[in-house]
This record gives structure tokens, C-alpha cells and sequence, in this order.
């Protein structure tokens, strides 16, 4: 018996030295080890030995089968890594090859712009107030001055729930209820901004929803010269240093006197040109003092304070520092037109 040990573990140790797979040692470890291997086969024989060879059969068996175990475990590590050697092999990586760039996302030029806006006037003192924009007809109309049936109110017709609830046509309603909140006192310094909604028709610079920011300043001794000192300091700082502001004399049923305010032409410095069609000047926003009857409704005696207004369209803003020749282009979220002003 020790010598037909012998000679499988001989025969064992050859046949896995000569196996490529993983599958083929399985098969070879059943043949040898298994419960009904040849070792397993030649245990069953030990019963016809004499008392004096069992003991050391038994050892011989014991050590023939931590040899083998031995092979397999060996085998098998050895063809792991021949497999992993070889997956890496066909998955070289250069890694002095540069990186390939994730593409990032950026700031939306109307977000960019608002930011901007924000930033010039926290700047000058102003602080940033909010307010809803499904509004109520009574703070979007008629505490600006437009009773009902007011002709202007055919200029900002939008779309209504009700008779008396509405998307808000511009962000003057915050000033309404900012100066309410004060309960008369001053100063108020506040821009709003944010979105509004008109009745439009949709075009190059038209649009159904556009963004808007207004300014309020309410205190003692406000005068015309305060408006247009705070617009060209915005202008300068928005649109460069040597920027200059109009105010043509207009109309607004919430301010009085009102102003059109505009921008020298920063394509042709003023000379004329296609941009400002040939008047070296491009409006930008409406202003004006506020109305002493608009101030009496929010609780203010116009003999004791006065203010000034103003308000813009941001999509305006960027289509002149950008060059932005339609309005569209901001809503439809083309990421061509968009990846221009990543800065990154």
C-alpha cells in the first residue's frame, strides 16, 4: 500500500503541474481528494493491514494528502495570478498620458448678471428684498397709483387667477410692502429682484416672463440728483469707467417727475452707429421720484420725505454686456449659446 501511495502523490504532483485551467485542477482535486477519490479508495484498503503497518500507513496518508493539498493550493494561486497578469497586461494604462477634463457647469448669465446688479448696489447701501409673485391686484396696481380702470394698466396686462389675484407685472409690489412694514420710517433702501410676468408676444426683446430689478430709496431731502448719482455710479461699475447716463424726461403713474434713462453707446462711444440707431445713446431702465400719492398710501407724509425709483430689465442688462442680440436665447437652454460665458 505504501508504495501504491507513493505513486499516486508522484502521479498527483505531475498532472498539476500540467494544468492551464482552474476548472481542470477542480476536476483533479475530486479525482484525488474527493470522497470518492483514489486516496479515498486506497483509506478502504487499510482494514486488511496487519495492527504493526496501520499506524504507519495512516501517517504516510496523512502526509501524501498535505502534499497534495499543498500542490492544489499552490496550482491555484499560480493560475489567479497568471489570469490577473494577463487582464492587466491587456489593460495597460499610460499613466503619463495628461487627464481628459470633466466638463463643468456654470453660473446662468441671467443668474451671472443679477449677481452682479446685487453685488453694485449691497455696495451702495441697498439691501436685497424679496417678495411673492402670484400677487394681489391691490399691491401690484393699486398702490403704485393705478386704480381700476386706469388706461396704464394696458400697458402691463397679465395673466390672472381672479379679479383680484394676479402674476405680479413687475417687482414694484416689494416696494408696497417693504414701505408698509416700516410703518413710516425711514430710510428705505432696498432693490427687488426677480421674476415678472406681461401679456407679450414673444419675440427677440419681448418675453411672456422676464426678470426684473427694482430700486427704492425713501428718506429726507431725496432729490432727482440722488437718482441719477446712484444710476451713473451703477453704470460705471456695470458697464465700465467711463460710462455716462441720459435721464429723457417720461411717464409713470408711480413716480413724478419720471425719467427714461440711458446709456452712452459703448459700441460707438456716442459717435453713432446700427446698435443705438445713429442716437449715441441706448436706453436701459425707467426711474423716476416717487409719487407723493404712492407714498401716502405706504404710510409716509410726502412733505416730510421723499424717494426715488428705478427699474430694469435683467435680460436688457445682458443683452448689451453680452451682445445677446435675442432675448430667447436665455430660456432655451442651449448649451452652446451657454458655454460661452463658463469662465472656467
Amino acid at each position: 500500500m505504501q508504495t501504491r501511495l507513493q505513486e499516486m502523490k508522484e502521479s498527483a504532483l505531475g498532472q498539476i503541474s500540467q494544468v492551464t485551467e482552474s476548472a481542470q485542477l477542480q476536476d483533479l482535486r475530486v479525482k484525488y481528494l474527493g470522497k470518492k477519490g483514489e486516496l479515498t479508495e486506497l483509506l478502504r484498503g487499510m482494514g486488511s493491514l496487519s495492527p504493526e503497518e496501520r499506524p504507519v500507513v495512516g501517517q504516510l496518508v496523512n502526509e501524501v494528502r498535505e502534499a497534495l493539498d499543498a500542490a492544489f493550493s499552490a496550482k491555484q494561486t499560480a493560475l489567479e495570478e497568471a489570469v490577473l497578469n494577463a487582464k492587466l497586461a491587456s489593460q495597460t494604462i499610460d499613466v503619463t498620458l495628461p487627464g481628459r477634463p470633466v466638463p463643468t457647469g456654470t453660473m446662468h448669465p441671467l443668474s451671472r448678471i443679477i449677481e452682479e446688479i446685487e453685488d453694485i448696489f449691497i455696495g451702495l447701501g441697498f439691501e436685497i428684498a424679496e417678495g411673492p409673485e402670484v400677487e394681489m391686484d391691490h399691491f401690484n396696481f393699486e398702490m403704485l397709483n393705478l386704480p381700476k380702470d386706469h388706461p396704464a394698466r394696458d400697458m402691463q396686462d397679465s395673466f390672472y387667477m381672479t379679479d383680484e389675484i394676479l402674476l405680479r407685472t413687475h417687482t414694484s409690489p416689494v416696494q408696497a410692502r417693504t414701505m408698509l412694514k416700516k410703518e413710516g420710517k425711514t430710510p428705505v433702501k432696498i432693490i427687488c429682484p426677480g421674476k415678472v410676468y406681461r401679456r407679450d408676444d414673444d419675440d427677440a426683446t419681448h418675453s411672456h416672463q422676464f426678470t426684473q430689478i427694482e430700486g427704492l430709496v425713501v428718506a429726507k431731502g431725496i432729490g432727482m440728483s440722488d437718482l441719477k448719482g446712484t444710476l451713473l455710479t451703477f453704470a460705471k461699475q456695470m458697464f465700465g469707467p467711463t460710462q455716462q447716463v441720459r435721464l429723457r424726461p417720461s411717464f409713470f403713474p408711480f413716480t413724478e417727475p419720471s425719467a427714461e434713462v440711458d446709456l452712452q453707446c459703448f459700441n460707438c462711444g456716442g459717435e453713432g452707429c446700427r446698435v443705438c440707431k445713429q442716437t449715441g445713446w441706448i436706453e436701459i431702465l425707467g426711474s423716476g421720484m416717487v409719487h407723493p400719492r404712492v407714498l401716502e398710501m405706504a404710510g409716509y407724509d410726502p412733505e416730510e420725505v421723499s424717494g426715488f425709483a428705478f427699474g430694469m430689465g435683467v435680460e436688457r442688462i445682458a443683452m448689451l454686456k453680452y451682445g445677446v442680440e435675442d432675448i430667447r436665447h436665455f430660456y432655451t437652454n442651449d448649451v452652446r449659446f451657454l458655454r460661452q460665458f463658463n469662465r472656467g
